[in-house]
């Protein structure tokens, strides 16, 4: 799957997201190394501990169903910047993919830039 694909849906994904106290919509999506792709969203908590990203869900809806390997992540947001995932969801990210997993991080244009998860990341903390 390319990258404007998987934007796509990450873009697609927005429409759910629940975000009543910062008003501002994440929408995920994780391509797995089996081609299975998984989307997300943010999930916003009046205890905001409690919130959720959107690339967490789309991780956590992977790992649910079996999947283990994450090979490229893309997220956008209503946002006329590029977002990026948040320490919490790199560490997360690391966890099930690898210092070459692609992050495609977008806007509200459909634009995007690419990094991998080693560039964000670099001596995370691993299993391997």
């Amino acid at each position: 799957m390319d990258d404007r694909r998987l934007l796509a849906i990450a873009e697609d994904m927005k429409k759910n997201s629940y975000s009543p106290y910062s008003n501002f919509r994440v929408g995920a999506a994780v391509l797995t190394k089996s081609g299975k792709t998984f989307g997300g969203v943010n999930v916003e908590n009046a205890s905001f501990g409690a919130t959720i990203c959107a690339e967490r869900t789309a991780v956590f809806k992977a790992v649910s169903a079996g999947e283990r390997e994450i090979v490229a992540v893309a997220i956008s947001s209503d946002s006329d910047e590029y977002t990026f995932p948040c320490g919490i969801c790199r560490q997360v990210l690391r966890e099930f993919g690898d210092d070459d997993t692609r992050v495609i991080c977008g806007n509200k244009n459909g634009e995007f830039t690419v990094f991998t998860l080693g560039q964000l990341l670099p001596n995370a903390f691993s299993k391997f």
